[in-house]
């Protein structure tokens, strides 16, 4: 049974990435239709826009508390997602929990900090569904926001919140079948997490069977809607949460208006 999960993961995993590429080579092939220029020189410059633009989110900071949440959003869901190596170790070889016991309770230090930035991001991502569909803040209920844009700022927000919910019910499943002892995840021990452990209640009436089935549910869940969530970026106006990084870094440097003269004939 073991070895058709392995199976199963290593066509999710090639599929997944092969559609990925497969339409990042298409938006590369229509980038490259444009003309070539040449863009180089001060690359401390250039790394700063990187920090500032790309990963701190400055221009956000017009409305602090704002751009504060969409950080919170924004940085936890990449760094909470390093934990995708580890799932990959563990589809592509059959282990559970490969990097337990290498890392000892540096492990646990590193799962408590993505539990603390993945109830950030379910948090702030409710405040913004609330804002976006309750509330009427006038620059997100311009007509303009109407149909797709609404509907795909939704979409994005419905996906972080499941797979943050995803991610706290796996770790709590983990963690009660480890109090009880239950075999590969007796091998495994972790502690409790910060936060997932306060859903441990929930399973206490739950047989070992069901339990374990549960856990393996969210963790293929959980796998599948991240490789879900990167093949529908392409097709989202979030495809800026990768080209950002790029586009601060060869943005252009010199004052805001400032005009290129034509080339003499």
């Amino acid at each position: 049974m073991q070895f058709v999960l392995q199976f199963l993961f290593i066509v999710l995993t090639v599929v997944s990435v092969w559609l990925f590429v497969k339409k990042i080579g298409q938006v590369r092939r229509n980038i490259l239709l444009g003309r070539d220029e040449t863009i180089n020189g001060n690359k401390p410059e250039r790394w700063k826009n990187v920090l500032l633009l790309a990963f701190g989110q400055k221009k956000m900071f017009r409305n602090p508390l704002v751009a504060i949440m969409h950080f919170i959003i924004y940085a936890g869901f990449i760094i909470i997602n390093i934990e995708v190596l580890e799932i990959a170790i563990d589809g592509l070889s059959g282990t559970h929990r490969v990097f337990a016991h290498p890392l000892g309770s540096l492990y646990l230090w590193l799962i408590n900090a993505f539990e603390f930035l993945a109830v950030g991001v379910f948090t702030v991502c409710v405040i913004f569904l609330v804002r976006r569909n309750v509330l009427h803040v006038k620059r997100l209920w311009m007509k303009e926001l109407n149909g797709w844009p609404k509907s795909d700022a939704n979409y994005i927000l419905i996906t972080e919140i499941l797979l943050m919910s995803l991610f706290l019910t796996m770790n709590a499943a983990d963690t009660t079948l480890q109090l009880r002892n239950y075999g590969e995840y007796a091998h495994h021990p972790t502690g409790n997490f910060a936060f997932s452990q306060w859903l441990q209640p929930l399973f206490a009436n739950m047989s070992d069977h069901s339990l374990m089935t549960s856990e393996r549910v969210c963790w293929w869940l959980h796998i599948t809607g991240i490789f879900a969530f990167l093949n529908y970026l392409p097709y989202s106006k979030h495809l800026h949460i990768l080209f950002a990084f790029p586009n601060a870094y060869y943005g252009k440097l010199d004052s805001k208006g400032k005009l290129e003269n034509m080339p003499v004939m």
